[in-house]
């Protein structure tokens, strides 16, 4: 047994009935060139009969009634996995398009994981028009975050088209020793209390920096115009109310290249092009429905903190809290104000020494976490207004059983107090958009998708403005002669 720590233990705390805490990855692929009739009956049934399921796939609760997860959330190992259950083949109706595929997926995102059962599933869909196929496959996110999601599921893919026999995603984990039943970690009351003393150590050498970090965050939140955004400074919206289970999913894909290029010539990272893509298409969507706070909305952006070595599952982020300035009527001033409220945010977060990340983290979101504990989410100001995630993916082509995978969609999570999540995902030349939204609190949120793409063309055409002023040649003066 393995004890979860506490911060992918409050992703279990907060599930409930209307607030499922997976997380999701939709990959589409093309059929390979003279594939049978029954290409895809026979790579489930491969899939099925594999003798081996690794952590984090093998990992199931100790304790599955809600009580045993508040109070002793515990990894066991499940040692007899019903793959039937777990992995499912489905069709999609005709003529098969994108919008019958996004049908299913806000169907199957909605529906709530077997805390009984190892926390995952697996689908995967024929009938996608143009001789394609989609596996859609969802996580708790106690067990996984979205970098070592990627990571996990790019482990099963191969850059050669020719590889056959592939492994099932099941069958790969981290690049860590599993745990096993020779191994497993049975909890004593001295290991116990040797953990304890060790957090607090931890946690007693931290206080300075974090005593110095928050103070800068509430002084920031008591100015009107702070320049670092803090928690609760957003404006209560209608992104901010009580959600239901249903979900709904909308796509939108860009090139990078394209968003790389327009970024420089902005002088902006790629992270400010998505929020500001994100906040215009916001502002328009709010506009139209009479309903756009004063104040600029605030996101919650997860920052990757795992390092680069380090393959394991688990949740290893923080959190920034930037503008969107969707008060700001003017693009190019809206752009700005973005870059701004990311750089103040940035340098406040890289000043605290790493190990008192987690710690932050866990300080920053324990708000957004009570919130939900005690039903007060979506019922009071929100920590932040919305959450936009930038995850980065593999960089070329990648195969599975000779097939192409041609993109990838992240499917996140929501709940009280956040009815929207738009994460981010590149891939082989393109950033893929995946908004994660309520069925009932935004009705039309698809919309969003469509106001994305006029919004990166509004800054498209602000940046061929901006090449045109700079490459313009500049009339000299004639001196006065007397």
């Amino acid at each position: 047994m393995k004890r979860i720590n506490i911060l992918d233990a409050s992703w279990l705390a907060v599930e409930s009935d209307d607030t499922p805490m997976h997380v999701g990855n939709l990959e589409i692929f093309s059929l390979p060139k003279g594939a049978s009739s029954t290409f895809l009956r026979d790579m489930v049934r491969r899939m099925k009969v594999t003798n081996e399921v690794v952590p984090p796939w093998s990992l199931k609760l100790a304790y599955s009634s809600q009580i045993g997860r508040l109070v002793s959330p515990t990894w066991t190992t499940d040692h007899a996995i019903d793959l039937d259950y777990h992995v499912r083949h489905s069709a999609l109706p005709k003529p098969g398009g994108e919008r019958e595929l996004g049908i299913l997926i806000s169907r199957l995102h909605s529906n709530h994981l077997d805390f009984k059962r190892p926390l995952w599933e697996c689908h995967i869909i024929e009938g996608l028009e143009n001789n394609r196929f989609a596996i859609y496959t969802k996580m708790h996110h106690s067990l996984i975050d979205g970098i070592s999601g990627v990571r996990l599921l790019q482990r099963i893919l191969s850059s050669d088209p020719s590889a056959k026999n592939m492994m099932a995603p099941w069958s790969v984990g981290p690049k860590r020793k599993p745990l096993g039943v020779g191994d497993e970690r049975i909890p004593s009351v001295q290991g116990a209390f040797q953990q304890a003393v060790e957090a607090i150590r931890k946690q007693i050498s931290t206080v300075p920096s974090l005593a110095t970090a928050f103070g800068k965050l509430v002084y920031s939140g008591s100015q009107e115009h702070g320049p670092l955004a803090a928690p609760f400074v957003g404006p209560q919206s209608v992104l901010n109310k009580r959600v239901t289970a249903q979900r709904r999913f909308a796509t939108q894909q860009y090139s990078l290249e394209k968003l790389k290029t327009i970024a420089k010539a902005v002088e902006a990272s790629l992270n400010d092009v998505v929020l500001y893509i994100c906040g215009t298409a916001m502002r328009r969507f709010l506009l139209e429905r009479d309903c756009l706070p004063e104040l600029p909305l605030t996101a919650g952006i997860p920052v990757n903190i795992r390092p680069k070595d380090d393959d394991g599952t688990g949740t290893a982020i923080s959190f920034i809290i930037a503008s969107l300035a969707t008060d700001v009527a003017d693009p190019v001033i809206r752009l700005e104000t973005i870059k701004d409220s990311t750089r103040v945010a940035k340098e406040h977060l890289q000043s605290l020494p790493r190990n008192a990340l987690t710690q932050y983290t866990m300080l920053l979101m324990s708000p957004y976490i009570l919130q939900l504990l005690t039903g007060l989410g979506g019922r009071m100001r929100p920590a932040f207004n919305i959450t936009i995630s930038n995850v980065p993916g593999p960089d070329m082509p990648l195969y599975y059983e000779g097939s192409r995978l041609e993109a990838m969609y992240p499917l996140s999570l929501i709940a009280h107090g956040g009815a929207l999540n738009i994460t981010c995902l590149s891939y082989n030349g393109s950033l893929n958009f995946g908004y994660t939204g309520c069925r009932d609190t935004l009705p039309s949120m698809q919309n969003l998708a469509v106001y994305s793409g006029e919004a990166l063309d509004e800054l498209e055409s602000l940046y061929l403005q901006k090449t045109k002023t700079a490459a313009k040649p500049r009339t000299r003066r004639k001196k006065a002669t007397g």
